[in-house]
């Protein structure tokens, strides 16, 4: 049986999504850990304590495989800035358990550039392989950055460089994810492999509308146009909303509303975060009242309920790596409109499962967003193709895909991943 050693330093896995450090990274790594278990493969996932009344060690993923939280500095949440600080004891503190437990890992599976970092320290000791993912990119982010608050600081970019140089094999999640390493970070194409994350249909797939609409207490004839994700600027959300006043203003036949699901739009304004506040403020500026419905954040279990529930998901990124949201809303059956950045630009299929918009493009995001909404069977249409296009990424042909560049690693030999199995 393969052991794995799981890392996701600065979130768990287990955390309610639409925080602040929560989301796709998340998902991704909860449904593979499970994913692996169904298959045999043992994986204990560690991450930052960040709250000492949780017990530090979990069983929630099933098939025997753990979440164990890593006291590191205090264990309360902290900005990303202060945790690389704490990373070395991070690192010392998993040393401690594999020790105690007495397991001997075979590979080290690490998640973003600090959990990169604290795989290095452990490999030095181990002497096993890193399979590593970034999920974004401090270069790709500082790219797109509108001022210096929505920047990354070097010391992201450099880590990154740095886990590069350490890791036996990087898994990316498209040829776009590719070139952005080979370009910005220079890094050998011959470390990395093409593997999209995957959807766990048996919990994402098409729910009858009436009976989606009522589990999240929507009337019958209320039309949903959907936003799933962190509320923070890069995410775009402020265009979605600029394009939903457009709309509104050209064409009153097809009423509608707005959800926002993310965040904590009802704490106290002075606790409310400054994305949060600003997307607030502008929903008067439009005008959008009752339009929009800020949701706040919701459990992953209700997440195909409002996919199913929506006539549309708009993923409007400045920039995504992947996108995992819209995969999880084509399972569901509902068309996607996203910006044709990243891995949404290879994710959605123009014109068949979805629409292409550049992003920060209000005016033709309105575009598409009237078209959709006004044509029932064409939005039907696409429904059925994202939901049958989605069955590509399951779970089960994903991590098998995964698996296979662990036991060649392990095994010592040079994972060649067949070209016929890619579905990107």
């Amino acid at each position: 049986m393969l052991r794995i050693a799981m890392l996701s330093y600065h979130t768990c896995p287990l955390a309610t999504l639409g925080g602040k450090d929560t989301g796709g990274m998340n998902v991704y790594v909860r449904d593979l850990t499970r994913q692996l278990g169904r298959m045999g493969v043992h994986v204990d996932v560690f991450t930052r304590s960040q709250d000492e009344h949780v017990p530090h060690v979990l069983h929630d993923l099933g098939f025997g495989n753990r979440v164990v939280h890593i006291p590191a500095g205090p264990e309360v949440p902290l900005s990303k800035d202060d945790l690389a600080a704490h990373i070395p004891e991070f690192a010392a503190g998993i040393l401690r358990f594999a020790a105690e437990k007495n397991i001997h890992y075979d590979l080290i599976h690490s998640h973003y550039w600090m959990s990169g970092i604290a795989a290095g320290i452990l490999k030095d000791v181990w002497n096993i392989p890193i399979v590593h993912m970034f999920h974004t990119l401090g270069a790709m982010k500082n790219r797109i950055a509108r001022n210096d608050e929505e920047r990354d600081g070097e010391f992201r970019v450099d880590g990154e460089k740095k886990v590069i140089t350490n890791a036996d094999r990087l898994i990316v999640a498209t040829t776009a994810e590719k070139s952005q390493l080979q370009f910005l970070y220079q890094a050998n194409s011959r470390k990395m492999v093409i593997i999209p994350p995957g959807v766990d249909t048996e919990h994402f797939y098409p729910i009858p509308e009436d009976e989606a609409r009522e589990y999240i207490g929507v009337s019958p004839d209320q039309c949903l146009v959907l936003f799933v994700g962190r509320i923070e600027p890069l995410k775009g959300i402020d265009s979605l909303m600029k394009a939903v006043a457009i709309l509104g203003m050209h064409d009153a036949s097809n009423p509608f509303n707005l959800a926002i699901i993310g965040g904590d739009p009802d704490v106290a304004r002075e606790e409310m975060s400054e994305e949060m506040t600003r997307l607030q403020e502008l929903s008067d500026e439009l005008c959008l009242g009752q339009m929009m419905l800020f949701l706040g954040k919701r459990a992953q279990d209700s997440l195909p309920y409002y996919y199913s529930a929506a006539e549309i998901l708009v993923m409007p990124s400045h920039y995504e790596s992947f996108g995992l949201v819209a995969l999880e809303a084509m399972a569901c059956g509902t068309p996607v409109i996203a910006s044709q950045v990243g891995g949404l630009a290879f994710l959605v299929k123009d014109g068949e499962t979805g629409y292409h918009v550049p992003y920060d493009a209000p005016e033709v995001l309105a575009e598409k967003l009237g078209a959709l909404l006004g044509d029932d069977q064409l939005r039907k249409k696409m429904g059925i193709q994202a939901a049958d296009y989605a069955k590509e990424y399951a779970w089960e042909v994903i991590a098998a895909r995964i698996i296979e560049v662990y036991r060649s690693l392990v095994n010592g030999k040079d994972p060649e991943v067949s070209k016929k199995k890619r579905v990107v």
